[in-house]
């Protein structure tokens, strides 16, 4: 009875390692998501953005995430999910832009 105890801690040990890695990954691959559609988003508008790293990849972070959210509910593809989070991280960046009251002319 006690080597099935043991072998069930064991177990569910490895599970939530597994686990940890799976979202150590996932979150990974959010981070560099948000990077590329942070930078697209920059890209996007004309002119310059005072905006840091950090700053482009949360918003890109931000749009990502609510683009996935945004395609899933109105069941849409790949394509127009990334368009979407691209669009958003144009919008957060010029809002973060505008907020900050650092805008440079074209």
């Amino acid at each position: 009875m006690l080597v099935i105890g043991i072998l069930v801690v064991i177990i569910l040990a490895l599970l939530l390692a597994g686990a940890l890695v799976g979202l150590a990954f996932e979150l990974l691959g959010l981070v560099l998501t948000g990077l590329i559609i942070g930078a697209l988003g920059r890209l996007v508008l004309p002119g310059r953005q005072q905006i840091g790293l950090l700053q482009t990849s949360l918003i890109g972070i931000a749009a990502s995430l609510l683009g996935g959210v945004l395609g899933d509910i109105f069941d849409a593809s790949w394509l127009v999910r990334f368009l979407v989070a691209v669009a958003l991280a144009a919008v957060g960046v010029s809002l973060l832009q505008s907020r900050s009251g650092t805008q440079t002319p074209v």
